[in-house]
């Protein structure tokens, strides 16, 4: 019998040929959205389970007694819950970096788009207008980053290359990589009144849920605006309408939503200059490549009785 594996990702093994190389190793794929019909009966037979976006939690876990690892075909690990897969011996991976170029050039776009007002610039004409509106130039504004990991460090890269003055914050600051790229680390709230735009690259949990409400969007200068490509949770969305809504901010980028698809009868879809994407800023060719790569190593490593080097809940596993 071929060992299973399970994938909640849509993207999981659809480039490059990978799929064709999880077969002729033996393996069998199955595709799922856990809301579907049949996803615990192939959960009970399946070895590997290649996770999304649909949580990962203890009762997941406890309807898969052949399972031999969790792996996130991403990086986000907030909706696996990690204490019950070590609870069960289970091994939990993650994709570290591979989609970091992915993410960091979709929010530096965002940048740029907010700048130049794009979103109303391309409303006017498409619905017959020709309503100009002055924007501001990218080069020689400031770029706060919260959350210097490799996301935040290739978008800190670009911005540089484009001319911005960049900031960042974290609770780990790496300052090696920061000396190299030329980022200074600031107080949260020094980060907050200096960016012209506040980029969030954290991950989830209740450390960061709601981080970026009604104080924080405060102590942000007017006309700045936020770019969230990390976690829906870290931006309390009520509060960020009505930044919006007073004008205190100037606009605002959401790739990332606590409901997805979300209401979009909140206020906040009908405020000005916003970007809003499906949670799309790891979605290249190349990046769904890489991570594919990685998930598909580390299977074949726990199929051979070994723990991949990328295993997140490595001490609490005896």
């Amino acid at each position: 019998m071929s060992s299973v594996i399970l994938t909640t990702s849509p993207t999981f093994a659809t480039i490059g040929g990978l799929s064709e190389r999880i077969a002729a190793d033996g393996y069998e794929l199955v595709r799922f959205a856990q809301a579907e019909a049949g996803y615990l009966d192939a959960l009970a037979r399946s070895e590997f389970l290649v996770a999304g976006l649909p949580a990962v939690d203890a009762e997941t876990i406890a309807a898969a007694p052949r399972l031999k690892g969790v792996l996130k075909h991403g990086v986000g690990l907030d909706s696996i819950d990690i204490g019950a897969a070590s609870q069960a011996g289970i091994p939990v991976t993650s994709t570290p970096g591979a989609n970091a170029q992915a993410v960091a050039e979709m929010a530096l776009g965002a940048i740029f788009a907010l700048s130049r007002n794009t979103v109303a610039g391309h409303a006017t004409v498409t619905q017959g207008g020709w309503e100009r509106r002055r924007g501001r130039e990218v080069s020689g504004r400031t770029l706060g980053i919260l959350g210097f990991g490799q996301i935040g460090q290739r978008l800190a890269r670009m911005a540089r290359g484009v001319g911005m003055q960049v900031f960042a914050h974290d609770a780990y600051p790496n300052l090696a990589a920061a000396k190299e790229i030329g980022v200074e680390f600031v107080p949260f709230d020094t980060l907050l009144g200096r960016a012209d735009h506040l980029s969030l690259h954290l991950s989830g949990g209740p450390t960061s849920t709601r981080l970026i409400g009604p104080q924080a969007f405060a102590r942000m200068k007017a006309g700045a605006c936020l770019l969230n490509f990390a976690r829906g949770s870290i931006v309390d969305l009520d509060a960020l309408a009505h930044a919006l809504g007073s004008g205190h901010l100037g606009g605002a980028a959401l790739d990332a939503f606590v409901q997805e698809p979300p209401d979009t009868s909140h206020a906040v879809f009908a405020m000005p200059n916003t970007l809003f994407s499906p949670h799309s800023g790891a979605d290249t060719a190349e990046s769904i490549q890489r991570m594919g790569e990685m998930v598909f190593e580390d299977i074949q490593t726990l199929a051979q009785g070994n723990r991949p080097e990328r295993t997140v809940n490595q001490a609490d596993l005896s």
